[in-house]
């Protein structure tokens, strides 16, 4: 077996209450490395197109990569794959924090869970003991008193990943909360409605092993060249958070208003929420994942107005995006504050926010009205209808429970031309970054595989600032130059799925810091191979090939890659319309795949999938 491996992974049978060990094979880890890439593998083989996200039939699949637990800097990461409740698509939903970390020192690579438990169960590993148990006692608390429970009940050192009442409840938009307090999630896709749809509340872990390397005394001296590089590359996200560049990415068209329609909020409104407001007001510590030169991770106090008393996690880039810029709200503490229920709930932020937002307007425009609010009104700019439909979410109140299903389907069902205002593609609603401040974002949300998704390609600070050399990007992309903007995305979008293969967090790149040659030396000195970044980045293609081929077999083409009217029709003043139809036609070709966006067989055949 490799180094970097366990070469273990945990099956747990949850109709029968039974838990059982399996190898991994060392051609699955050659051909897909770890993380995303192996769960995409498994999940392609065990879901046919007709499987039922809600139904024991559909696996909640947990994973780790070769990198975990090796001490390599920005490595405290793990993916959960399944398909996705929300759009009916992959899924895949990265997280930072301990818990992967854990669970590779428990002695296990990843765990696959199928079937639904007779009532509400929990699975406790210690180290390589491991026992499922009852969980009635847990059901419809929220996140942090779970952890805290579980805590006591099993290990004072054990990390946790649980849901709270909004995966109970199987809301759409759930997430799975990992780290209790500090509340690291897998938001994205409605994974925590599959856990919850299974009766698993809680997966706890304490491992004590250390993890093989092949070449450990090279591997710490490049692991200390390693953290230098990123720590001065990107020390001001730790001193502001991810959430520094806000005044910035106002100033450049990036951040997002009302809903993606109005074309400046005003850099001083930006500024109110900001990372350096944060850190001059209510911010108290940072936080780190494991492993990690950077410490993004925000800890805040309010200690007065109508949101006091209010301590812990603050809000990171992509809640302050989406629930003050797309809502009109400049008031950080009434962020913190919906930030925080969503944690508690166990609702992602980023669908969270941009359900507020096409609430709103719907609201506005007449098609809802206070009869299905539950009385409350829904005004833009209003802290108050930010932070209580946020709790009508959780809850399932009132129109809360038609907009957990996500904004599609409550478009749908709101009818009135909602669906033109419903920021989604596949029906996942947008993060808060707009494709038409980037073509690269623009392609990148519309083939991404799990739908909107501005981490598929990671692409617009290579339009910004940052360079690749070792794959060919030398220099910035022009961030709307349409010649060889597909190869530009195409590229980052295969480097992509090896940082959710290795599991290794994107932001290791922030100030030109990591570069591909890091990554492709750390997994040789890790697992003993000698790759080269030619096969490394062919190992991205094929992975992202394989979540492709998973897709078209639930039905995608290339009607589905698509952007809603709205940016296809609205021009913002800093923004250009992207002309989708040309890149997507340049990016099929590129790709090698049909005109429909089917991967062609050649293609099948160059990357070894069939």
């Amino acid at each position: 077996m490799f180094g970097g491996y366990t070469g273990k992974i945990l099956k747990v049978d949850l109709d029968k209450g039974r838990t059982q060990s399996e190898s991994l094979d060392e051609d699955l880890l050659r051909d897909f490395v770890g993380g995303s890439g192996v769960g995409a593998k498994m999940l392609y083989e065990k879901t046919p197109r007709e499987t039922d996200p809600l139904s024991g039939d559909n696996p909640l699949i947990f994973m780790v990569g070769p990198l975990t637990a090796t001490r390599v800097p920005c490595t405290g990461r793990h993916a959960v794959i399944t398909k996705s409740p929300l759009t009916g698509i992959f899924a895949e939903s990265n997280v930072g924090g301990y818990w992967g970390v854990a669970l590779k020192r428990a002695g296990f690579d990843g765990i696959i869970f199928e079937g639904k438990a007779k009532s509400p169960t929990y699975l406790w590993i210690n180290d390589e003991k491991i026992t499922l148990k009852d969980a009635r006692h847990l059901w419809g608390k929220n996140s942090r008193e779970t952890d805290e429970i579980l805590k006591k009940e099993t290990h004072p050192k054990a990390v946790t990943a649980v849901v709270g009442p909004a995966g109970e409840r199987m809301v759409k938009i759930s997430c799975i909360v990992h780290d209790g307090a500090n509340a690291r999630m897998a938001g994205r896709c409605g994974v925590g409605a599959v856990m919850g749809s299974k009766n698993l509340k809680a997966v706890v872990v304490y491992g004590s092993k250390e993890a093989s390397v092949a070449e450990p005394e090279k591997l710490r001296t490049s692991i200390k060249a390693g953290r230098a590089i990123i720590r001065e590359a990107a020390g001001p996200w730790g001193k502001l958070g991810t959430s520094g560049g806000i005044v910035n990415y106002e100033k450049v068209g990036n951040f997002p208003h009302q809903n993606w329609f109005l074309s400046d909020w005003g850099e001083e409104e930006a500024t109110r929420i900001t990372g350096q407001t944060m850190a001059d007001t209510i911010l108290t510590g940072q936080y780190a994942c494991a492993h990690c030169p950077i410490a993004c991770g925000r800890e805040i106090q309010v200690k007065e107005g109508p949101f006091a008393p209010l301590e812990g996690k603050g809000p990171e880039y992509e809640t302050l995006g989406v629930m003050g810029g797309l809502c009109l709200v400049d008031s950080l503490e009434a962020i913190a504050k919906a930030s925080q229920l969503c944690d508690l709930y166990g609702l992602d932020t980023i669908s969270t926010g941009g359900l507020v937002a096409f609430a709103i307007e719907a609201y506005q425009k007449g098609l809802i009205t206070k009869k299905d609010t539950g009385g409350l009104e829904l005004k833009w700019g209003s802290a108050d209808s930010l932070v209580e439909l946020v709790e009508k979410i959780g809850k399932g109140e009132d129109i809360g429970r038609l907009l957990g299903e996500g904004v599609k389907r409550a478009a749908e069902e709101i009818g009135g031309g909602a669906i033109e205002f419903a920021i989604q593609v596949k029906g996942l609603e947008f993060p808060a970054h707009d494709p038409r401040c980037f073509h690269s974002v623009a392609l990148s949300y519309a083939t991404s595989n799990r739908g909107a998704c501005h981490l598929a390609g990671w692409s617009h600070p290579y339009e910004m600032s940052l360079s690749q050399p070792d794959i060919g990007i030398a220099e910035p992309h022009e961030r709307h130059q349409l010649e060889g903007k597909a190869e530009f995305t195409a590229k980052l979008q295969n480097l992509m799925c090896m940082f959710d293969a290795l599991l290794l967090c994107k932001f290791a790149q922030i100030g030109g810091g990591l570069k591909v040659h890091h990554m492709v030396d750390w997994l040789n000195l890790v697992t003993g191979q000698d790759m080269g970044v030619e096969e490394f980045m062919r190992t991205g293609e094929r992975i992202f090939n394989l979540k492709r081929l998973y897709n078209t077999r639930c039905g995608i083409t290339r009607k589905d890659d698509s952007l809603p009217p709205r940016i296809l029709t609205h021009k913002r003043a800093r923004g250009k319309l992207p002309p989708l139809s040309e890149l997507l036609s340049d990016y099929y070709q590129y790709r090698g795949w049909s005109e429909d966006g089917i991967p062609l067989p050649e293609k099948l055949t160059q990357l070894n999938l069939h």
